[in-house]
């Protein structure tokens, strides 16, 4: 079945957010995938009930993540050599490289991890108590994922900056249409330079830790070594990017809706500061199955099957969204509404079960929950001072700034 909603559109994803639940109510009602058509792009099928995304998550030999799990369109053979992650790969590579890499997040690694969130989160709010009211996004949410992710790996502090910056131009350049590139560059160019200054910076440190090992992550990924196999200097590149892209996003968004939701449910803000240690944890699932940072990822069918009742042929384009089937009525009772005890609460917000759930999941809740136990311990009545500025994208739900008083 085709429908006329364009899911692709940035009309469809610039409506309010009651609009496009009733969509995406309309379309899981539906009870099978439909099919979108595009007018100069091939089409794909919608998955927008749980059950749906679920399976495709749980059958990768069938729904590939190849060539690119995070477009609906192919990219140019420049950027998809640098972009080329894990999260665009199948097994076996996915499964050699995944394995390196959780080799990397050791239990003393994501302690120290953890030490320096808590000391990070401590910083942040001294420095906002200190600022008064600012932009929420770039003076409380960004700082984090980034700093911690920049300390986990072992990035100078000279080059913090630098780093931030690329990773941002990145994020626009992939999916805001508002986005205007420097003078003389297009959108193109600019992803395959600031994709490459990631790769250089990662080739160099990479060196550098062989020769002289450090109690980072790089130099446990570089050291590492899993059935006679280790990271390259391209995949750890690829790695890099992958988390500066993708645990900016998440941790990012899910603390700048956080904010915005206790802000417009006042009585949710009131149970929550009631009690920090009982609510905080179901607060923060509740927060990502809400917000969902990332709204959809694509995979793409590799032979003809039936799955739940639906005939997909080799060669079809699916694209699994999130943003629904967090909202689907058959699993969440009373879907639309922010309930910080709602429990069982089984979202895909991290993604669906699978190869491809995600990596950084656990410490970006704890990124989360420490944030937010430290701005509502310190300033208990922060609030959204006017109403967020979303980013113009469907792949995240992104919010560019939020105004914050206290």
């Amino acid at each position: 079945m085709a429908v006329t909603i364009d899911l692709s559109g940035m009309d469809f994803w610039a409506q309010p957010y009651t609009e496009r639940d009733k969509a995406f109510a309309s379309l899981r009602a539906v009870g099978e995938p439909v099919f979108c058509p595009r007018p100069d792009a091939p089409g794909f099928y919608a998955l927008t009930r749980y059950d749906q995304v679920v399976e495709a998550s749980r059958n990768p030999q069938v729904f590939s993540s190849e060539p690119t799990s995070v477009s609906l369109d192919d990219p140019p053979p420049a950027a998809r050599e640098l972009m080329g992650s894990m999260i665009s790969l199948d097994d076996p590579r996915h499964a050699r490289l995944r394995r390196i890499v959780s080799r990397a997040f050791t239990r003393r690694m994501i302690r120290k991890a953890e030490d320096d969130v808590a000391r990070l989160a401590t910083d942040i709010v001294d420095s906002l108590v200190e600022r008064g009211p600012c932009d929420f996004v770039t003076e409380v949410a960004m700082p984090m994922p980034l700093e911690i992710i920049c300390s986990m790996m072992g990035i100078p502090a000279s080059v913090h900056a630098d780093v931030i910056e690329a990773t941002n131009s990145l994020i626009q350049a992939i999916g805001d249409p508002e986005f205007v590139p420097p003078e003389g560059k297009d959108r193109g160019t600019l992803l395959v330079e600031q994709l490459t200054y990631l790769h250089a910076l990662m080739g160099d440190l990479a060196r550098h830790r062989r020769e002289r090992p450090a109690d980072d992550m790089v130099t446990a990924l570089v050291t590492a070594n899993v059935d006679g196999e280790a990271l390259n200097d391209r995949d750890l590149g690829r790695f890099f990017t992958l988390l500066v892209v993708a645990g900016n996003e998440t941790t990012r968004n899910a603390l700048s809706h956080a904010l915005a939701l206790f802000t417009s449910h006042p009585g949710q803000r009131r149970l929550l500061l009631a009690d920090l240690d009982q609510h905080l944890p179901d607060a923060v699932e509740e927060v990502v199955r809400h917000a969902t940072p990332v709204n959809w990822m694509r995979r793409n069918v590799t032979r003809d099957v039936d799955l739940l009742g639906h005939s997909y042929r080799a060669g079809d384009r699916v694209v699994m969204f999130y943003v629904s089937a967090n909202r689907d009525e058959s699993v969440f009772a009373d879907p639309y509404s922010f309930d910080i005890t709602r429990s069982p609460n089984p979202h895909v917000g991290f993604g669906a079960p699978g190869p491809h759930f995600c990596l950084g999941a656990h410490l970006a809740r704890r990124e989360i929950t420490v944030m937010l136990r430290e701005l509502f311990t310190r300033l208990p009545d922060i609030h959204a001072a006017a109403d967020p500025i979303r980013q113009a994208t469907s792949f995240v739900n992104g919010i560019k700034s939020l105004p914050c008083a206290f």
